[in-house]
């Protein structure tokens, strides 16, 4: 896959920057803020993404609404993913939602 020269330029929004057939697709690198969806036959199967804690862990989120639990997208005019994003890891706990194109992390959890 091979995201366009102008989805690399500096923003400040998320943004959906491109789509993959399959997850093997997705470069190792993306452009800050950007969000790649991974769709087969028009049918979106996953959405991933870096970390907004940029700390270098990837993000993959379902979008298949046939499997549970799952994340829908409306990628215009800003990005906007819900429910909230929670990923929790080792060491870490990263739990933030995507609205508008702004992160907004979640408190008191």
């Amino acid at each position: 896959m091979r995201i366009p020269w102008w989805k690399w330029l500096p923003v400040y929004r998320w943004r959906l920057v491109g789509t993959a057939q399959s997850a093997d697709e997705v470069p190792d690198k993306l452009p800050r803020n950007g969000v790649i969806l991974v769709a087969d036959s028009g049918r979106a199967k996953w959405l991933v993404f870096d970390c907004p804690c940029r700390t270098g862990h990837r993000i993959m989120l379902n979008a298949d609404q046939k499997r549970f639990p799952f994340w829908t997208i409306n990628p215009a005019p800003m990005l906007t993913l819900s429910p909230s994003i929670d990923s929790r890891e080792k060491h870490r706990r990263c739990h933030f939602f995507i609205r508008n194109g702004r992160i907004t992390w979640a408190t008191g959890v």
